[in-house]
């Protein structure tokens, strides 16, 4: 008896198991259509319900996105979680994070703050081949498939997957079927023009839109019997909406992409079904518009829910199916508990493998978490020497093994900078500066460049500078620097201008430096002067010269150097100088110092809680000397250095200065705006200048304070505010650019 109940038993799972051989194999296919892509979600959500198994998967783009996701064995309600809680604007700027970057590169960001990418080598000047590296997005494509694992092919996938993309040279589609994940998806994902085209096996791969937006060949071809496919392509636009160059560009677009859809749908039987969302008129880059997609994703599958159900398993059979793509994808889903047997650098640039590994600050054996592999990604790329970096894992016989993949510049390895800063307070005056720099990079193998930058406006300057790195690691360097500059010393009374002095400047400095964190530097060296001060009340030019030593420190992690929420920036410049001008004579205010030991302190810190910013600011300088005055002096009035007061309107050897600074970030938290904050902010202010050091007072403090708007913006600060001061002086500033 008991042999004959397991004899059926047997029977009844082979024929169960037999049932499900012979069922008809189902491929998914989901089409591109960028922000609507969460229609896709809402369609696997009806899959799922009415246990319909997937055996085959593949996408376009964003349809490539939600294939994979599903292909690596996240469930319907997982990829909708992720998905629609992922901020997927963020894939569509590459900036470095201010705090990000090294103590030397943020005082070049703040002041070329025009984002440039212009290289010259080879004879010709170099632009990227897209407005975006694709740097962001690839690590939000990592951060969401929580995966860095490498696959010798995606067959081996919960279920086979291929992502389609099209070969910029030829305008064929390719299928991705083997390698990174992450990597096929964005090459399905990259808008030509936009994102730079991703490398695969030796072509350039833009968005497969234009090449297959409905892959249903490529499921067919993987064996699947029955064809779901699932259309969220646009709608052509009427005449009269296109009124504009990227209307008629994106009606091209829309043409191409509908028509490689049209081509696959012709291919379609009547045993497949065609799925389409009402999501035609929806825009492909507002990604506000994803939970609305979703929506009419189940809507649009649930009027094809008596088709759908003729595919449906038994309970078992399609718990048995789930509990095999959960089994398949422990494998690379998993927290990642094995421990790193190799870091292989796969670098293309003349970065040192010394600094690479420094800043991606892993080791072989440790156990690495996705969240601090994303850190030491974000780290190397923060270097500012890369167009893309990515890493990747291999698990090999002997372990796991990380392979950290390394892009150069490719319009490099010299590269134009360009800053632009106006500064107006509706008087007669404007502050306008234009600056451009021409850097060298890679000079010596160490790193060297050779910089060169000039200065336009109501300032100016030509330099040219020198800097070596004197290990691998970065963290010595010598630095070597001449300039000429011309810079106005404008004395104010009542805001208004009554004495303008003209100081002619050539200087050189030689240091040697050592970057004792990222963001902070030591530096020790010998500085030399000589110039003239003229002005029409002159008998003749005013001639001076001086040479010494100089101290510098700096530490700097804030996040913004106008408006910040975060961080510190300190910096402490001393100088001891010989100054040799026997026949120069102020009358009244004595003659020029002959030694002189010139300190400048300069601190400015922020905090935030939610939406609301606090602000520190405090100034001193001062010039110590034997006998008379300097001509190295500081200076006081502008935005939120003294508000009521003309730029620079103040000027003296000696300052002292303070503000304490409210920020309320009203976009964000009112308007509800993403791209950029939108800040109303307030100050107290005090500060003042003395020329003589015995008269300095704090009773002689002027007490001002300001209330304006200002913002960051990829084009740096703007603000509009009211300036006043307890002396009467008051001033109303427009600025846009580097203001400081």
């Amino acid at each position: 008896m008991i042999r004959l109940l397991t004899l059926f038993l047997v029977l009844t799972f082979s024929f169960s198991a037999l049932a499900d051989e012979v069922r008809p194999k189902i491929g998914l296919v989901l089409s591109g259509g960028g922000a609507k892509g969460a229609a896709h979600i809402g369609v696997l959500k009806i899959l799922e319900q009415n246990r319909i198994p997937v055996d085959y998967i593949a996408g376009t783009s964003i349809g490539a996105y939600v294939a994979g996701m599903y292909a690596l064995g996240y469930s319907a309600t997982e990829i909708e979680k992720i998905m629609l809680n992922e901020n997927w604007s963020d894939g569509y700027s590459d900036t470095i994070p201010r705090q990000a970057l090294s103590y030397r590169d943020k005082r070049q960001r703040d002041r070329f703050n025009i984002p440039l990418n212009l290289g010259y080598s080879d004879e010709e000047v170099k632009l990227p081949n897209g407005l975006l590296r694709g740097q962001t997005m690839s690590q939000l494509l990592q951060r969401s498939t929580d995966l860095v694992h490498q696959f010798g092919h995606f067959d081996e996938l919960a279920i086979p997957y291929r992502a389609v993309a099209t070969d910029l040279e030829t305008s064929q589609a390719v299928v991705i079927s083997n390698g990174s994940i992450v990597k096929a998806m964005q090459a399905s994902a990259t808008v030509p023009g936009a994102l730079q085209p991703v490398e695969y096996e030796g072509k350039l791969l833009i968005d497969g839109g234009i090449g297959n937006n409905m892959p249903v060949d490529v499921v067919k071809a993987m064996g699947a019997d029955i064809i779901i496919a699932v259309d969220i392509g646009s709608a052509l636009v009427k005449k009269q909406e296109l009124t504009s160059t990227i209307a008629v560009l994106n009606q091209l677009s829309t043409m191409l992409t509908n028509a490689s859809t049209e081509r696959q749908k012709a291919l379609l039987t009547n045993d497949d079904i065609l799925i389409r969302p009402d999501v035609g008129e929806m825009s492909t880059t507002d990604f506000t518009i994803m939970p609305e997609a979703f929506s009419l994703g189940e809507e649009a599958a649930l009027k094809h829910l008596i088709s759908l159900q003729g595919l449906s398993v038994s309970e078992e059979s399609y718990l048995a199916y789930v509990a095999r793509k959960k089994r398949l994808s422990h494998r690379w889903l998993d927290e990642l508990d094995h421990p790193i047997v190799n870091i292989v650098f796969n670098n293309d640039s003349k970065v040192s493998e010394s600094l690479l590994r420094q800043a991606l600050g892993l080791k072989e054996g440790e156990v690495v978490s996705q969240e601090r592999l994303a850190k030491g990604i974000a780290d190397v790329y923060a270097l500012d020497k890369f167009e893309r970096v990515n890493a990747e894992f291999i698990d090999s016989d002997q372990g796991r093994v990380l392979t950290l993949n390394t892009h150069a510049k490719s319009w490099g390895p010299n590269y134009f900078q360009l800053g632009f800063s106006w500064e107006d307070d509706f008087t007669l005056d404007s502050a306008v500066s234009l600056d451009l720099a021409y850097t060298l990079t890679n000079l010596t193998p160490t790193g060297g460049e050779w910089r060169n930058e000039v200065k336009l406006g109501f300032e100016k300057l030509i330099s040219t500078e020198f800097y070596q790195p004197l290990d691998y690691d970065q963290a010595f360097y010598t630095r070597a620097k001449l300039g000429y500059e011309i810079k106005n010393w404008e004395l104010f009374g009542k805001n208004s201008n009554i004495l303008k002095i003209t100081q002619n400047q050539y200087r050189a400095d030689v240091g040697i430096g050592y970057n004792y964190v990222k963001e902070g530097i030591l530096e020790l060296g010998f500085t030399a002067e000589t110039g003239l001060l003229e002005n029409a009340l002159f008998v003749k030019d005013l001639a001076y010269h001086s040479y010494g030593g100089y101290f510098k420190f700096g530490y700097d992690d804030l996040d913004s150097i106008n408006f910040p929420t975060s961080g510190n920036r300190l910096t402490l410049d001393v100088y001891y100088r010989k100054e040799d001008n026997p026949n120069f004579n102020f009358d009244e205010l004595g003659e020029l110092a002959e030694n002189s030991v010139q300190v400048e302190l300069d601190w400015r810190g922020a905090l935030s809680v939610g939406n609301h910013a606090f602000v520190g600011i405090a100034s001193l300088a001062t010039v110590a000397k034997d006998a008379g005055i300097s001509v190295h002096v500081s200076r006081l009035g502008g935005f939120l250095n003294l508000s009521g007061y003309h730029k620079n309107a103040l000027v003296g050897p000696h300052k002292v200065f303070g503000a304490f600074v409210y920020q309320y970030d009203l976009g964000r938290d009112v308007l509800g705006m993403t791209d950029y904050p939108l800040y109303l902010g307030t100050s107290i202010e005090a500060g003042n200048v003395w020329q003589l050091k015995d008269n300095v007072d704090l009773d002689d403090l002027i007490y001002s304070g300001s209330l304006y708007f200002g913002t960051d913006t990829s084009m740096g600060p703007a603000a509009l505010g009211f300036g006043w001061a307890d002396n009467g002086e008051t001033s109303i500033f427009l600025f846009l650019g580097r203001n400081w």
